[in-house]
Formats: C-alpha cells, structure tokens, sequence
C-alpha cells in the first residue's frame, strides 16, 4: 500500500489533540499505547505530520524507564494479600537475547477467593524445565503467595514436577484445550468428531467416578484400533478431571489455561507491529505491558455462599490427604545402604 495523502492523513489524525500528546505524562498510564514501546517507538507516535517528535527525548526515556520500573515494582510485590483458590500458569516462548533460539517467559494468574482473577507473576524461565519452573514457583512463595485449591497448567513435566513439589497441598489440573489437541493429533480425522465428543464427554462428566467409567468405555471402544490416543486419553487422567471435584458453575473457567493464551495472543500481536521489540529488558516491558492492560478488563467468578463453603470442604479434604500421605511417608522404613553398598 502506497503512503496516504496528506488529505487522508488529516483525516486520519481529526479528533487527536496535540496537547494531550506533547504534555509531559505523570505514569505510563496517561500514555496508553505507549505501553510496550521502545523509544523510538515512542517517538514515531508522538509526532506530528510532518515527522517531528512532539515529545523531547528526555520525556521518552522517562516513559521507558517508568514503565521498566512498573515492571519491577510488580513482580516484587507483597502477595500475601491475595488468597488464591486457583493458580493458572503457562509459557511462551520469546526471543529474549537477539540471535539466540527463543526462550519462555513463565507467566502466573490466579482466581481470588472474592472471585476477582489478577496477574499474579511474569518473569523469563529460560525455558519450561524443572529448575525454571520450580524458581518461578518459589519466588511467588517468598513472596508471601499462599496455597492454591487447584493449580491448571499444560502437560510440561516440567511445569508438572515443580508444581508438584511447590505446591504439595494443592490439586493440579491438566489444561484440557492442550489435552484435546494432542488427541486431535493421533486420531484420524474421519474418526475424529465421534472420539472428541466421548472424550469431551468424559472429561465434562459430572463426577470424577462417571468419568472414570467413561474413559473405560472409550478404551475398551478404540484400545485395539488407536492404541497411541487411548494411552494419550489414560495420561495423567486424574489431573485431567480434577476440576470435576469443584462447584459445577466454576468447573469451564478452571480447565484450560485459555485465558493466558488469549493474553499471550494479545501479546503476539503488539509484538508483530511494534519492530523493535527484542532483547529480555524489552520483550518482558512489552509482555507486562500487554498482560496488565488485558488483565484490567477480565470478568470474575460469581462464588454463592453455598459454593464457598463446597470451596471450604475441598480445602479440609486436601488437607486431609496430605497429612495421611505424609504420616505414611514416616511410617514406611527408610532403607540405608551400608558403607559396602554405596558406590
């Protein structure tokens, strides 16, 4: 497309006030799209037709910088404040050192026990590994984070070994949009529509024992003809129905980590025109950037009083079976090797 006529660029530009846009701003919020942006960004947006920046070089370095330091003033914040029922992670992958491969940055929301969602962390994982995954996870702990009802990911091990040994007093719930796709993957696509509504219908139950049966019937259905999507459907079943355990009107908001996707997919597409964002200072400024102002419009979770106390039961029976697997774990003997047998 060739560059618009100076007609159609006033046109374009009617209703902007250029006195809003060359005042020095108080925060980056009385920037809105300077949210995200480098500086020369910053400086191509506010400028006039004929090209000069209506803002000085020393105000675009202030937005920057105030932006970074928003940036850093929210993953240190105190987090003992928010009592999570649901915690909510997931990864994308960034090019955060220019010339390397892409690396993940790691970001956590959460759903309160007022039914509000928040953001909750971003930070780089350098990629979604145990270690990465298990520090991301620890420094929300030192933060004063408390433990979550349930913590919803996708199948990385990573992300599956750290919560669990993080979060030992939570359920963990297998992000089932990831689920439904890789079985998409390993059934034909002419078997396909009837294979996705039995499995849909088997992790929609409404308890986790008739999903039980149900997965049954589709192993004993498909085990001999899709042998790899039965094995798919069996892995880490029990995550994948744990949201069943919890009130029927919570159970669609706290199965996928679809939420972070739409987020991510906000992300992506500021990222796509915006061509100077790369390096780590950058990419995570534009991510934050991008996240919180999404975050700003999320819809929470109605929780009647009758769900709250279903919430408060599913507490006492985690609690519960978290102190019996840990008085069996004491009570089991301990084999020692001896002096002979160690190598």
């Amino acid at each position: 497309m060739g560059r618009p006529s100076p007609e159609r660029r006033s046109r374009s530009t009617a209703g902007k006030s250029p006195v809003r846009a060359s005042r020095t701003p108080g925060s980056v919020g009385e920037v809105p799209d300077a949210r995200g942006l480098s500086t020369r960004d910053i400086e191509a947006l506010f400028a006039d037709v004929e090209g000069k920046s209506l803002l000085s070089r020393t105000a675009i370095s202030e937005i920057t910088e105030r932006l970074w330091a928003e940036y850093e003033a929210f993953v240190g914040r105190d987090l003992s404040e928010f009592e999570v029922l649901c915690l909510f992670v997931d990864g994308l992958a960034e090019r955060l050192h220019l010339g390397q491969p892409r690396e993940a940055v790691l970001a956590a929301w959460g759903i309160l026990a007022d039914g509000k969602k928040t953001l909750l962390h971003l930070a780089p994982g350098t990629k979604e590994d145990t270690e990465s995954c298990r520090e991301f996870f620890r420094d929300m702990r030192r933060r004063g984070l408390s433990d979550p009802l349930l913590v919803v990911s996708d199948g990385a091990p990573g992300i599956i070994r750290a919560i669990e040994e993080c979060f030992p007093r939570a359920l963990r719930q297998r992000c089932l949009a990831h689920k439904m796709r890789n079985l998409a993957s390993k059934v034909p696509e002419d078997v396909w529509p009837e294979f996705k509504t039995r499995a849909s219908a088997c992790y929609q139950a409404a308890s986790p024992a008739l999903a039980r049966l149900l997965r049954d019937d589709i192993t004993a259905t498909y085990g001999r003809e899709l042998p790899s999507a039965v094995a798919c459907l069996e892995d880490d079943f029990a995550a994948c129905v744990a949201h069943l355990r919890f009130p029927l009107g919570h159970r669609r908001a706290i199965r996928t980590t679809n939420l972070l996707e739409r987020l991510f997919g906000e992300e992506r597409r500021r990222t796509k025109v915006i061509p100077h964002a790369f390096g780590e200072r950058a990419i995570l400024k534009l991510m934050y950037a991008a996240l919180i102002r999404a975050a700003e419009r999320w819809r929470g979770v109605c929780i009647t009083e009758f769900e709250q106390r279903q919430l408060r039961a599913i507490r006492d029976e985690i609690d519960k079976d978290f102190t019996a697997r840990n008085a069996l774990e004491v009570t089991v003997p301990q084999s020692h090797l001896s002096s002979n047998q160690r190598t």
